[in-house]
Order: C-alpha cells, then sequence, then structure tokens
C-alpha cells in the first residue's frame, strides 16, 4: 500500500513539473512576441562584402527589431535579394550585340520590398560550340 501511495506521490510530481516547464515556455514566447501587426522591415545588409549572413531592420509604431538574414552570394544583385522571380528560357544569340536575353516575372517580394513585376536581363554568347557527337 505505501508502495502504491509512493508511485502516485511520484507520478504527481512527474505531471505537475512537467505542466510548470510548459507554462514557461509559453511565456517566453509570448514575451519575445509582440503585439504589432503592421511591420515594415528593411533590406538585408549582409556583415560583410555583398554577400552572405547579414541582418534585417524591422520598424513597427515605437518599436524595432532586428533579424538575422542570409544573403546568397549567387543572388542578382540589380533586382534585390527580396525579389524572386521566374525566369524563362534563355533566347537566342544576337549577332549585333552578341548577348543573349530572358525576362522574369515576379514570384514573390519578401518583407514588403519594392520590385519591378517584369525584368530583363542579358549575358554574353557562349564562343563554345556545343557538339551532339558524344554517343555516336
Amino acid at each position: 500500500m505505501q508502495v502504491r501511495s509512493l508511485f502516485l506521490l511520484l507520478a504527481l510530481i512527474l505531471v505537475a513539473a512537467t505542466t510548470e516547464a510548459g507554462k514557461n515556455k509559453k511565456e517566453k514566447a509570448k514575451k519575445d512576441g509582440s503585439k504589432c501587426e503592421d511591420w515594415h522591415w528593411g533590406p538585408c545588409v549582409p556583415n560583410s562584402k555583398d554577400c552572405g549572413l547579414g541582418y534585417r531592420e524591422g520598424t513597427c509604431k515605437d518599436e524595432s527589431k532586428k533579424l538575422k538574414c542570409k544573403i546568397p552570394c549567387n543572388w542578382k544583385k540589380q533586382f534585390g535579394a527580396d525579389c524572386k522571380y521566374k525566369f524563362e528560357s534563355w533566347g537566342g544569340c544576337s549577332a549585333q550585340t552578341g548577348l543573349k536575353t530572358r525576362s522574369g516575372i515576379l514570384k514573390k517580394a519578401l518583407y514588403n520590398a519594392q520590385c519591378e513585376e517584369t525584368v530583363h536581363v542579358t549575358k554574353p554568347c557562349s564562343s563554345k560550340i556545343k557538339s551532339k557527337s558524344k554517343g555516336q
């Protein structure tokens, strides 16, 4: 009988301890959160050079926050790292300019970024001639 009582007491203590631990986590989440819903975010500013880890500042009324962010080192600098585009295939090579072109349509603007709806990019034509005689 005493073993059963001891076991029941330990079970109650364990339940009480886990309940308190859960409450503490919820309280921390509420402390870090903000009631403000209209946040305005600036661009991601890299810590060094023009890509890699950095931070983004946001403001809402009289509050401000900094979030960690990352700019990939292969991003299209002219469009901004927060503007995501869906690009079509590269067009043919122009003999006059020696450039290929393609366009992209805005897929997503992150953190309220101001993005162009359609963008056009160019790159030099390849001087290499591709051969299709690999399997012959």
